[in-house]
């Protein structure tokens, strides 16, 4: 046991986000995200969440990281189809993102092109996410 690591994240979670170094990325995806086929693409460690939400999780991600500064795609969404109105989940997200400090707004990606993105990650978290377009990829930054 440790003091003060959030105990969503596991000890496969924490050794990933520990191993990662400035510019990685790594994938929160919701229920419906093909984590295993994305983390198969490059190799990319998988890491098996199924009963946390999105949410939760990257509260408990960025209290262990930062975002990465010297980018303003360090936190990517797959933006929504034409046609379907935005997530309420995109909401939570930018209440945990002001909880931490995080300045830099989201980026919205076209599905297939974050699919690609997604391919290049370090890692890949596959959740029990119910909500639509939950997904997410976080470029870590520097610890000062």
């Amino acid at each position: 046991m440790l003091n003060n690591i959030p105990k969503l994240i596991s000890p496969e979670l924490l050794k990933i986000l520990c191993e990662m170094g400035h510019g990685d990325t790594i994938v929160i995806g919701d229920g419906n995200f093909p984590a295993c086929s994305v983390a198969a693409a490059n190799g990319a460690k998988l890491v098996r969440a199924d009963g946390l939400g999105a949410v939760d999780l990257l509260d408990a991600i960025l209290a262990l990281i930062p975002l990465d500064t010297y980018t303003k795609e360090n936190f990517v969404l797959m933006a929504t189809v034409p046609g379907d109105s935005e997530p309420e989940i995109w909401k939570d997200y930018g209440y945990v993102l002001a909880a931490h400090g995080e300045k830099t707004p989201p980026v919205y990606v076209e599905r297939f092109d974050f699919y690609e993105r997604a391919k290049k990650a370090y890692a890949v978290i596959a959740t029990g996410e119910t909500q639509i377009y939950a997904n997410i990829i976080l470029q870590k930054g520097v610890i000062k």
